[in-house]
């Protein structure tokens, strides 16, 4: 039933030939739960569970025999002491009762497969009723019992089972995690299944001991706080779940491109920083009156610098603002089409539909695109809202994209609602909000007083500190808050964005809204974005404050004076 295989990390090997006696850390997995841990056709464990637990050992210098089994068996095997640990247990309140968890390795969505021919589903309320295959013992079985599922459940010893049962035509669905679902279906060539649902659930995915062991936990912890500075964490991710996901951001062009333009540069402020020393040297040697001359024209040399660096950075958005422009165009046009289109069709389908149905009635069901009439007749409606929605929705993009990168000169004076533009700049960011966090939450505050300024010059502000609170947050786990308010006391309207990512240094804090003062140079980051920023909030009055502590997250504070018409002269 079981299969079990060992693994000697290098630093507990030595121990062992040293004569250093080492206990044996037994690690519990599941045998059949890929990508994530598996016996694979040697019989051996296998997995990004695996290969992770594998390289904590050796960077903490531990022993570890594996043990993969039924998941059941492996969770009494935990509460029994016949396993140490497990290397991958889904996060729940429940289970933290009974164990202790280490921080999360990696997050794990749930999924509802059905095969498919069976009728379309879009929420997790429409199995009620209905024969659901799950893993027994899993984290979606404690969830269904604890919900009270209505319909019935078929326990599986594991997920491929539960697929198996499903593609055989034996349950109506099966609730699996995305990632081992989709591997189980490309392996076992399931090809009748498909995700209906694809994030039913989304939980944090950690190792796991029995309450109370708090120092077998820490080293864990320790160890995989270790992998992740070193970048092994990354390196076995990327190599067992990266292929099942969509596609990262590759900095490594951004990098190779960066080095063309900055190494010359560097090269150029280095020879300049040499001459400068050089010169210097020579003109102490002279005369006071000479050593203040040359000390004016460096300062004069570092003004053009920084000038240069300005004007270079301002053609480069200028540049960006055409492109931006000039793609919205093309992507308005067939867009429009959709719109005036769609509307046509929807007129046809209900006058045609008339025919359809009289027809059906007397000669009974037929095929009709490809689908059965009974079927069609009720898709086709939603079919094409869903279509005039998704035109509705690109062309509300583009027009944000187009007013974000359009040249603004004009003063200061139009009166601004900030929620409006809080909203506007959320939506041009959603697709960096949705990779940072999967918790995201806003807060609008209602009948908010208007304020005096530019609103394309107060969006710019807003999405600059929105992604800076995205890139704060080390997983999706860690979420973010929007919220508007407003002050009567001070007559101010404050925007407050607050992420639990990893802070920013007291030291640091003083120095934010600098010009070229980054934390992020090897990330891309310039410095140019809150100094930029924080002119723009001065140009309107405003103010811009950050609080923050290390390793508990960062609010930002926006203030700016309401609009009074009583005011103006």
């Amino acid at each position: 039933m079981a299969a079990v295989a060992c693994l000697l990390s290098g630093a507990a090997l030595a121990d062992t030939l040293q004569g250093t006696p080492q206990k044996v850390i037994i690690v519990g997995g599941d045998r059949e739960y890929p990508p994530y841990e598996f016996i694979d056709k040697n019989g051996q464990p296998s997995g990004y569970n695996v290969e992770l637990t594998r390289a904590i050992a050796d960077v903490m210098g531990m022993k570890v025999e594996f043990r993969l089994t039924g998941w059941a068996e492996v969770r009494t095997a935990l509460q029994t002491g016949k396993v140490d640990v497990l290397q991958g247990m889904s996060y729940s309140e429940e289970r933290s009762r009974e164990v202790d968890f280490s921080l999360p390795h990696t997050i794990v969505n749930h999924a509802i497969f059905a095969r498919r021919e069976s009728p379309m589903i879009n929420t997790f309320d429409e199995i009620e009723g209905k024969v659901v295959a799950v893993h027994r013992g899993g984290i979606m079985h404690d969830y269904l019992v604890k919900k009270g599922f209505s319909g019935k459940l078929i326990l599986t010893a594991t997920p491929a089972d539960a697929l198996r049962l499903l593609a055989a035509g034996k349950t109506d669905f099966a609730i699996v995690a995305i990632v081992p679902g989709m591997y189980i279906i490309r392996e076992l060539k399931l090809t009748n299944l498909i995700p209906v649902v694809r994030n039913v659930a989304t939980h944090r995915y950690c190792y796991a001991v029995n309450r109370g062991n708090e120092e077998l936990i820490s080293r864990f912890n320790e160890g995989l706080a270790i992998l992740r500075k070193t970048g092994q964490y990354q390196a076995i991710y990327e190599k067992w779940l990266g292929v099942l996901e969509p596609n990262r951001v590759e900095w490594a062009t951004v990098t190779r491109y960066a080095a063309i333009v900055g190494i010359p540069l560097v090269l150029l402020l280095g020879g300049f920083a040499l001459w400068s020393r050089t010169l210097h040297r020579q003109v102490a040697l002279r005369t006071a009156d000479l050593t203040r001359e040359i000390a004016e024209r460096r300062h004069a040399e570092e003004e053009l610098l920084l000038n240069q660096q300005q004007l270079v950075q301002a053609d480069k958005m200028a540049a960006l603002g055409v492109l931006v422009s000039g793609v919205a165009h093309e992507i308005n046009n067939p867009t429009g089409l959709i719109l005036l289109e769609v509307p046509i069709l929807r007129r046809f389908f209900q006058d045609a539909s008339k025919v359809l149905e009289r027809y059906y009635q007397e000669n009974g069901d037929f095929t009709c695109g490809g689908l059965r009439y009974s079927r069609m007749r009720e898709e086709m409606p939603r079919s094409l809202e869903k279509l005039q929605e998704a035109g509705k929705r690109i062309k509300r993009i583009v027009d944000d994209l187009k007013d974000f990168a359009r040249r603004d000169d004009t003063a200061s004076n139009d009166t601004i609602d900030l929620n409006a533009v809080a909203q506007a700049a959320v939506r041009l960011v959603e697709p960096s909000i949705r990779k940072a966090t999967s918790r995201f939450s806003t807060e609008y505050a209602e009948g908010l007083p208007t304020v005096r300024g530019n609103a394309q010059r107060i969006e710019q502000v807003l999405v600059n500190l929105i992604i800076n609170a995205c890139q704060a947050l080390p997983d999706t786990g860690r979420g973010i808050e929007l919220a508007t308010l407003y002050d009567a006391s001070r007559g101010a309207v404050i925007f407050r964005l607050r992420d639990e990512g990893s802070g920013i240094s007291p030291e640091h804090l003083s120095r934010l809204t600098d010009p070229f003062f980054t934390t992020k140079r090897d990330m891309g980051g310039t410095g140019l974005g809150l100094s930029v920023s924080a002119g723009i909030v001065k140009e309107h009055g405003g103010t811009l404050e950050f609080d923050s502590t290390p390793g508990s997250g960062t609010t930002v504070t926006l203030t700016l004076p309401e609009y009074r018409k009583e005011n103006v002269t």
